[in-house]
């Protein structure tokens, strides 16, 4: 009997940059189920898109992968990678920076919730740079994020900020 292998990846994707879809292509190939987890509540930051902006724009974005679903949640991540019967939570990496913030949240879940794992995943060199905030801060200076985020977040941005 076969069992299907499903991850969660979870953040704010506010908004979806190139460096996230990179490692939704990348954990594609590795788990036969991926569900993109967009936090309702982020506690970061004030997003600048809506929670159902951001769903909106990954579903576009995943539409050309079948095992791909998005949708939004709230409360505490490894439990609703729990309920969502999820064998591991997909973290991507840029810098070192990340790993000590990704460490410490992956040891509370895995304290948490022993049967789901945490699987880093480095980015590509060409990503390591994007984050989601400093694409929002180019775009509302006016410059450009052509090559930072994919088409539909391009457009959404130059909408919302009036570009």
């Amino acid at each position: 009997m076969k069992t299907t292998k499903l991850a969660v990846y979870p953040g704010s994707f506010d908004p979806a940059t190139n460096g996230h879809v990179d490692i939704i292509k990348r954990a594609t190939l590795i788990f036969d189920e991926l569900i993109i987890g967009v936090a309702i509540d982020s506690h970061k930051h004030s997003t600048l898109f809506s929670v159902d902006e951001r769903v909106d724009m990954l579903k576009q974005i995943c539409e050309p992968f079948e095992n791909v679903s998005v949708e939004s949640f709230d409360k505490l991540l490894v439990n609703w990678a729990k309920r969502k019967e999820a064998c591991a939570i997909v973290r991507g990496l840029r810098a070192l920076s990340d790993f000590d913030y990704e460490f410490q949240m992956a040891l509370a879940n895995r304290k948490l919730q022993s049967r789901v794992e945490t699987v880093f995943l480095m980015t590509r060199e060409d990503c390591a740079c994007i984050s989601a905030s400093t694409v929002k801060e180019i775009a509302a200076l006016g410059g450009s994020v052509d090559d930072l985020v994919p088409d539909v977040v391009n457009r959404a941005l130059k909408k919302k900020l009036g570009l």
